[in-house]
């Protein structure tokens, strides 16, 4: 089982909006989204999370556009 680091409020708040914006984008549930994100991949864990302090800066636009690439790259998102 992947054992997920602890995230400050700021991040978990993020973490949500991330999937949100995507689940609106993509017309999916956040459950989906999330599905993607954090069990059939490592963008939660691995990118999101970690690069919460750059990321978080950005515009939902540019953090969908991102996110969206990324899914592509670790074949999640056709």
């Amino acid at each position: 089982m992947n054992k997920r680091a602890e995230m400050s409020p700021e991040q978990s708040f993020f973490a949500v909006f991330c999937i949100e914006a995507l689940a609106d984008e993509l017309g999916v549930p956040g459950d989906e989204i999330y599905k993607s994100l954090a069990e059939d991949s490592d963008i939660l864990d691995a990118y999101i999370l970690p690069y919460y302090d750059a990321l978080h800066t950005q515009g939902k636009e540019y953090i969908v556009r991102e996110l969206k690439e990324l899914m592509q790259k670790r074949g999640v998102l056709k």
